[in-house]
């Protein structure tokens, strides 16, 4: 049962499982090479990803907001817009490497667009990367395709900034809307699981919650359960 809650609580690495499952049977020398390339960046990311979120804390404790809203806000202009191309240009790493960068600017108060020209610079216009662009396709072909790439970063920019908003943008879960089932204290009665079926539900004797976090709708008929529970075992914030 164990191992039927984590699959439904991982559906996307269950499919990911599932698929290299039926490649290895069915095609084993295609899924050898899957698997090596995923443990490659698996191996990449280890590596990278540990920094990268050590950068986003420092930038987040020792850069005030005040700067960045000056600097890469909605007012801060042509000025932000060079400041965001000179950030992703002079980046090191994967483009992944820069989304937890960019999440921690834009709530700090940098703009939507600033972010756009900051992960396509890093994307696709790194110093590195042109320096052997230069070397393997020459100066002019690399300036060339420079000057077209900087001006269709400023125009996707300016575009997305006027179709999404902030307000459109995921915010981080409120751990008000999480809901904790004390598994010392459940004693397995399963009155949860028959009072809410599409809550609650029973593995190995103990209570589970189908899904998190509980969306608001759903609070009160929990709040309500949670009350009735004999063992007082479902905490909610």
């Amino acid at each position: 049962m164990k191992i039927v809650y984590f699959l439904k609580q991982n559906k996307f690495l269950s499919l990911v499982l599932f698929a290299y499952l039926v490649s290895f049977v069915t095609r084993p020398q295609f899924a050898a090479e899957a698997f090596g390339n995923s443990a490659y960046y698996f191996k990449e990311m280890i590596l990278i990803m540990p920094m990268i979120f050590l950068l986003t804390v420092v930038i987040d404790i020792l850069i005030p907001k005040e700067v960045i809203i000056k600097n890469l806000g909605e007012d801060s202009g042509f000025k932000g817009g060079i400041l965001a191309l000179i950030l992703g240009s002079v980046s090191a790493g994967p483009i992944y490497a820069a989304f937890p960068v960019s999440k921690m600017l834009l709530n700090k108060g940098a703009s939507i667009g600033n972010i756009v020209v900051i992960l396509s610079a890093w994307a696709v216009i790194k110093v590195p990367m042109l320096a052997n662009e230069a070397k393997f396709l020459g100066a002019e072909f690399m300036g060339t395709r420079w000057i077209l790439t900087v001006v269709s970063i400023f125009i996707m920019g300016t575009l997305v900034s006027a179709v999404v908003k902030k307000e459109d943008l995921p915010k981080a879960q409120s751990s008000s809307n999480f809901v904790l089932v004390n598994q010392k204290y459940c004693t397995g009665c399963s009155l949860c699981a028959n009072m809410g079926p599409m809550l609650f539900e029973m593995i190995d004797g103990k209570a589970k919650l189908k899904q998190q976090p509980v969306v608001p709708k759903q609070k009160a008929a929990v709040k309500n359960i949670a009350n009735k529970c004999p063992a007082n075992a479902i905490s909610i914030p």
